[in-house]
């Protein structure tokens, strides 16, 4: 029996809004200090009333194949049993965690590792 395609529920800090997104797949990239998402899934339903938030998310990733995302700017990565409602919503209160990327600067004559 084939087993069912991964999902994973990626939420992020973006432009001072937190985006909460389904996709296929997340890898650790090759561009260092990002995860790679791809294979957008947004929920096809039938129904009259529309989620501007979904509308607004689908219409900003419609094309895009792959989002290169800082490490520092997830805030979560979960694997899901199947897709919700793709949002966003106020980031007031989440900051990116602060880390640097690049090793510090030794001063001449410094011994700590």
């Amino acid at each position: 029996m084939d087993k069912p395609s991964e999902i994973y529920k990626v939420t992020f800090l973006n432009k001072g809004e937190v985006y909460e997104v389904f996709v296929k797949g997340v890898y650790q990239s090759d561009l260092y200090g990002f995860i790679e998402i791809e294979d957008y899934v947004f929920n096809e339903r039938s129904q009259v009333l529309v989620d501007p938030g979904e509308e607004k998310l689908k219409t900003e990733f419609t094309d895009v194949r792959r989002s290169f995302i800082p490490i520092q700017a997830i805030i979560r990565i979960d694997e899901v049993d199947k897709t919700g409602v793709s949002k966003i919503s106020n980031g007031d209160n989440v900051s990116p965690f602060p880390i640097s990327l690049v090793g510090r600067n030794r001063e001449p004559g410094d011994s700590s590792q």
